[in-house]
């Protein structure tokens, strides 16, 4: 696109200093609303896109990108995760997919972290308490929750967030264990002292906390199904920080209810942005808003990621963060 500048459609607002920049390199399109785009106005601009750049909140299926114009050859995705994107409809329009990996790898461990502590501590309890001015004064046997040091913490996904969290809760004296597609290379499990369980199923039932974070394929929808949450011990706990769509939130929910899961802290749902009602009315639950990577660095580090993979397109080269149909 030697003549022109490329037609770029951002679909949120991003940091002031990404949309500057992009203003400079691209005939760009911004959402200066912050709201998601309707599906019609997406299909609108998408007619005379030749880069498109969703996030998270929009769903752009077979039909949708069956109405894109002709010059749309690149959707660069505004985040890690591709799951709201169809994948091989785009291919079939030889549509390039990229993202941003790796730059939110410490801020959604860190929040995974923080929720590791939250829910068996309590926090977010007495911090309501606080609030609602009901503290009476310290007592030796009031708001107890449980020590996690010593605890076994099974991650679920052992690529880049998942050791990082593992490299955390090991800080914190858990042991580490963990299931993925692929055993570990062994100097990697010993630097984190992780345990390796072929069985997630067997992983499951012998676990005092489970942290998801593991990416939303077809392989990985409900992957803790009603059936395994049951395998879970009624002391244990479990953190999701990756999507929502991994654990069954009914059956979840349900068990929570009846105390056969002593609690959970999520960060992601099934159905976002809506939550399971009976979710927000459960003391021994943490509810975050999807802010796992929402730090300002994250953030700007995400829109340089994407500035890159749409400038090293529009030169007529393959971009640094194309996503591999092994990627997911």
């Amino acid at each position: 696109m030697p003549n022109k500048k490329t037609r770029v459609v951002i679909t949120r607002k991003l940091p002031d200093a990404i949309e500057t920049r992009m203003r400079e390199l691209f005939d760009v399109q911004l959402n200066l609303d912050d709201a998601p785009m309707s599906k019609a106005d997406l299909i609108e601009a998408m007619k005379t896109a030749d880069v498109l750049v969703p996030t998270v909140t929009d769903h752009i299926d077979a039909g949708l990108l069956s109405q894109a114009g002709p010059n749309l050859r690149l959707i660069a995705n505004y985040g890690t995760g591709v799951d709201h994107i169809d994948l091989a409809s785009a291919r079939q329009r030889n549509i390039t997919i990229t993202n941003t990996p790796d730059v939110l790898t410490e801020d959604t461990a860190d929040m995974t972290m923080a929720l590791i502590l939250a829910v068996p501590r309590r926090l977010t309890e007495g911090e309501r308490v606080m609030r609602s001015d009901d503290w009476k004064g310290w007592s030796p046997t009031w708001m107890l929750g449980h020590r996690i040091y010593g605890k076994r913490l099974g991650i679920i996904g052992m690529g880049r967030i998942g050791q990082a969290v593992a490299r955390r809760a090991k800080g914190f004296g858990l042991s580490i264990h963990y299931h993925n597609r692929r055993q570990l290379h062994e100097e990697v499990e010993n630097e984190l002292e992780a345990t390796y369980w072929e069985s997630l199923d067997q992983m499951l039932a012998r676990m005092d906390i489970i942290s998801i974070n593991c990416p939303h394929t077809p392989a990985t929808y409900h992957l803790l199904s009603a059936r395994r949450l049951k395998l879970l011990q009624p002391h244990a706990y479990v953190v999701n920080t990756a999507r929502g769509e991994v654990i069954d939130e009914n059956a979840l929910t349900r068990m929570l209810c009846a105390g056969e899961i002593a609690g959970a802290g999520l960060d992601v749902f099934e159905h976002e942005p809506a939550v399971n009602p009976k979710l927000m009315d459960l003391s021994n639950v943490v509810l975050l808003p999807h802010m796992g990577s929402a730090t300002v660095e994250g953030r700007i580090d995400m829109g340089e990621k994407v500035l890159i993979n749409i400038k090293t397109f529009a030169d007529g080269h393959n971009p640094p963060d194309r996503v591999l149909s092994d990627t997911f």
